[in-house]
């Protein structure tokens, strides 16, 4: 590949220069005609900084370019400047609507191609909307990148032909289905809908969500939807980003061809800022489908961008961020609230302050009481305000988060696009930097008098049904009806279409010129005489390291009855060490820029460590402090064990964990396969201290102990900081026992009652092999993937893209050391239920006899052969891959092995496994919705239907 002075940059560049160069000159004689170089930034050695040079074509397009060849992969994003703000009264969803349409074919790509032609290359992609901005993004093997601009541009210049009735009612039934599952089905889902609602008034561009509402949507046809994107998806309102392992001045020469002819749409002002202002307090209420109470107060602040906004960051982190917050102090460590915190939400228009707490189940539930509480802790605030020492630590955070987001191209993408977006200036770490440095505690004191205190709110409280004496009182608020302007058609003669030149033939696609090889990362291994072991990497694209511990001490140790307790003692061994407090120790890693977390699996305990380099040595002494001297307080303990006991009652309200749950009792009985991790009510009830000091001594022990170590350090000085771990001296852990599970004689279905929902969960599901890697478990998800195991699978394209049944349907293989299961699942209108089922059953009968075509073949060795590129990137991404060769005993090359059985693997060996795998009467099916309305129609199908109560 050609290279030229821009060609290669480090992963992490410290400081740089930024040259503003005149339009009219440009600093490469190279660069095509038509594309102006705007800005610069260089690698250098003082801050930290994302290097990368800014163009603008003639046509308005913003391209910015930050090459890094330390991995052999792209990331492209295009940004358009435009979200549910920019929408009209009564058009609402339109700009997160017209997100899916993009998805749905342009001139010169067929429809459903775009993620087609994308996983194929092996790649991934998305696209999401929030209130100011849409991005559509794909991260692919490098050799991909003049294919993903040419995808790009067709569907920013090419799409509307494309666009017909047929394709919006359908993506408008998914947007429906969309807005059902996560909002209506979701316990709390409502609650920002609602809030929005009181603090704007009618009309104002953050009054509604960016799904937007049902009847606005039903309402309008395709050309409104046309109409939308020909005022805003022109070049001139686009910043086209791309990093990643990049040749310049080939970059250009694409970015050129593809985008360069597109027309110019009309011109974009910038957005006027509208922060809320209320002039009374008003008191709203969501009844909702809880046990938890919870009370939500927002506050009116300024807009993205403005001077105070950093203080007012710095001021939500000191009422809720953290063990040393206010609002943990005072409300969650004193057990008046389950959990409490604070966050400040920032828009262009408009950001707010938001304060919240959520009751317990039982007694502690009313929100009068603990809205007082709420407020008595910002009364606290108010007088006693914040110091020096406490900002140092928000500081030292936000410094060490500015290093740990350089580890990924996307990462690096985003933060260009974006502030590129709405501020004009691509890289702005080190100016964020300096306004958090900036912060005093008199600014933040002073944020608090000027935006909080006596200042007036709107507070949301959410109770369960029928239970409006918890309210914090009553309702002064109510959404009025919406007043709607008359809805004027718009015909196809009002749209003024924009048609690029054809100065080539778009409708080749780009192909391939050259491969791409995927490194694996050098490993290196230390066996300890005390039974541990260690497995690293040395990566130094960022001066970062990342370690996990891996403990023999995960819930598969637990013994029947006693569900939850790994997770209890894990979190137990956060509640500080003998000689520290948890508030002293969490100052001290947040001053650092580290962070240490403790968690169990199934079969481990984790302590997860993330530290700049220079700071690992005092991380790790806090490590040994908290492992080796656990202070297990009797207080803290039940303090914990409450907490837990309410996160079991959050969790368990969730009709996906609903559905999961009933997924292991059906396929696994009695077996300890069938419990759920996180334990019972029942369970974790009957839990004692000496429980958890018991499971502390029999399974943190240093025996079948694991520590994955990927960073900046080489392995003399791993071993070195970890010589507390080679010390260490322990017994190995209990064994687990075998399970027995009775294999299901016959097909039933099992019917969740989950009362008044708007949708059901529909499963079907089959117990299934341990995980292997290599093995017939494997050799099956390949069969599934053309099945149900990609966006363009059989499964999907029919219950999302031909019925509109639900967001998204989908089939996986779920496995553990010792047992397996089949899942094939979608989030269904409660409606098409049945009709659901049936084309699950459908689709499964048809694969399971027939088999896979040439096609499929060819599609899933494409793209399961091309993934290896994305696998190895960021530090994260390579610990987990160490994490599974040492903790399932899997050989080093296992990914290439792979890759091999991919190229290799016969169409009559898939049909085999789909045969066996496959056949929809081997599954038991699920659904979780409301039972009443669903089972006589489930009594249609003639199978035996049995209501399941799940275990909670």
């Amino acid at each position: 590949m050609k290279k030229v002075l821009l060609g290669t940059f480090s992963l992490i560049a410290l400081a740089g220069c930024s040259h503003q160069v005149p339009s009219s000159t440009s600093l490469f004689s190279s660069l095509p005609e038509g594309i102006t170089l705007v800005d610069e930034v260089k690698p250098s050695s003082d801050k930290v900084v994302i290097p990368y040079t800014k163009y603008q074509l003639e046509n308005g397009l913003t391209v910015i370019l930050s090459p890094d060849d330390s991995d052999p992969l792209v990331h492209v994003d295009v940004t358009y400047h435009v979200g549910s703000a920019r929408e009209e009264i009564g058009k609402s969803g339109f700009a997160h609507f017209f997100e899916h349409m993009m998805f749905q074919g342009s001139e010169n790509v067929g429809d459903q191609e775009h993620f087609k032609i994308i996983t194929e290359a092996g790649g991934t992609l998305n696209g999401t909307t929030n209130r100011d901005r849409t991005n559509y993004f794909e991260t692919v093997p490098s050799n991909q990148l003049e294919k993903m601009l040419w995808l790009e541009s067709d569907r920013m210049g090419f799409l509307l032909d494309a666009v017909s009735q047929r394709k919006f009612e359908i993506q408008r039934d998914t947007v429906k289905n969309e807005r059902a599952q996560t909002y209506e089905n979701r316990p709390y889902g409502l609650m920002w809908e609602r809030m929005g609602e009181a603090l704007y008034p009618e009309g104002h561009p953050y009054s509604w969500q960016p799904i937007g509402y049902v009847e606005d949507l039903d309402r309008v046809d395709v050309n409104d939807l046309k109409a939308f994107f020909l005022r805003w998806y022109g070049p001139n309102n686009a910043v086209l980003t791309i990093g990643g392992d990049i040749d310049v001045e080939d970059t250009l020469e694409w970015v050129n061809k593809y985008f360069g002819p597109i027309p110019k749409g009309p011109e974009v002002e910038k957005a006027e800022k509208q922060p809320a202002v209320l002039t009374e307090d008003k008191y709203i209420t969501l009844e909702d489908n809880i046990r938890q109470p919870m009370v939500l107060v927002g506050w009116p602040t300024t807009y993205r961008g403005e001077e105070t906004q950093a203080t007012l960051n710095a001021l939500s982190n000191v009422l809720g961020k953290g063990t040393n917050s206010y609002l943990y102090q005072n409300l969650v460590k004193t057990q008046k609230a389950v959990s409490a915190g604070s966050f400040h939400d920032c828009g262009e228009l408009a950001c707010t302050l938001y304060v919240y707490a959520m009751g317990d189940s039982g007694k502690k539930g009313d929100l009068t009481v603990l809205n007082q509480a709420l407020l008595d802790t910002l009364d606290k605030f108010s007088k006693e305000g914040v110091t020096q020492e406490r900002l140092d630590q928000i500081t030292g955070m936000a410094e060490a988060n500015a290093v740990f987001a350089l580890q990924s191209v996307r990462g690096k993408v985003s933060q260009l696009a974006s502030n590129e977006t709405f501020y004009g200036q691509p890289d702005r770490i080190e100016s964020q930097l300096e306004q958090i440095r900036a912060v005093t505690p008199e600014s933040v004191t002073q944020a608090y008098k000027d935006f909080v205190q006596d200042k007036h709110k709107v507070t949301l409280s959410v109770v369960p049904r029928r239970q409006l004496d918890l309210a914090v009182r009553e309702a002064t608020f109510v959404t009025p009806p919406r007043t709607l302007p008359e809805y004027t058609k718009v015909t196809e003669d009002q749209l003024e279409f924009r048609k690029a030149p054809n100065t080539f033939d778009r409708s080749v696609m780009p192909e391939v010129t050259f491969g791409v090889t995927a490194t694996m990362p050098e490993l290196y291994r230390v066996h300890y005489a005390n039974g541990g072991e260690l497995i690293g990497t040395v990566t130094t694209e960022t001066p970062t390291v990342q370690l996990q511990f891996q403990l023999p001490a995960g819930e598969r140790y637990v013994a029947k009855g006693q569900e939850g307790l790994a997770n209890l003692t894990a979190a137990m061994m956060e509640e500080g060490s003998m000689q520290r407090s948890v508030e002293e120790l969490q100052a001290t890693l947040d001053k650092l820029g580290s962070s240490v977390s403790i968690s169990a699996g199934s079969y481990t305990t984790d302590i997860s460590v993330s530290s700049l380099e220079k700071n690992l040595a005092q991380t790790l002494a806090i490590v040994e402090e908290v492992l080796f001297s656990p202070k297990f307080d009797e207080q803290d303990f039940e303090r914990v064990k409450r907490q837990m006991l309410e996160g079991v009652v959050y969790q368990h309200q969730q009709p996906s964990w609903m559905a999961s749950q009933a997924t292991r009792e059906v396929l696994f009985g009695d077996s300890l396969f069938a419990r759920s991790s996180d334990g019972t009510e029942e369970s974790l009830k009957s839990l004692t201290l000496d429980d958890v000091k018991q499971f502390y001594n029999q399974h943190y022990t240093p025996e079948g102990a694991n520590i994955v170590i990927v960073g900046d350090i080489s392995k003399r000085e791993a071993e070195k900081q970890l010589n507390f771990f080679k010390e260490w001296q322990g017994d190995a852990a209990p064994l687990t026992r075998p399970q027995v599970i009775t294999p299901l004689e016959s097909q039933h279905l099992y019917l969740v009652d989950k009362p008044n929902a708007p949708q059901s969960i529909v499963r079907l599901v089959r117990k299934g092999l341990p995980f292997d890697a290599t093995g017939e478990q494997y050799l099956a998800q390949l069969a599934n993937f053309n099945l149900a195991g990609n966006f363009n699978s059989r499964v999907n394209q029919n219950l999302r893209e031909d019925k509109g049944y639900t967001y998204g349907a989908s089939g996986y293989f779920a496995s553990n050391r010792e047992t397996g299961a089949v899942v094939f699942s979608a989030q269904v209108r409660a409606n098409a239920t049945v009709a659901s089922i049936q084309e699950f059953v459908n689709e499964l009968n048809e694969f399971s006899q027939s088999g896979l075509t040439d096609e499929e073949v060819k599609f899933m060795r494409l793209a399961v052969g091309q993934q290896d590129a994305l696998k190895y990137e960021t530090p994260s991404q390579k610990a987990g891959l160490l994490s599974n060769i040492v903790t399932l005993g899997l050989d080093e090359d296992y990914l290439k092995q792979r890759n091999e059985i991919v190229d290799n693997v016969s169409k009559e060996q898939l049909n085999e496994l789909a045969k066996r795998w496959f056949d929809p009467n081997d599954y038991q099916i699920i659904v979780v919705g409301d039972a009443a309305s669903l089972r006589p129609q489930l009594e249609k199908l003639d199978i035996p239907i049995e209501e399941l109560e799940i275990i909670r």
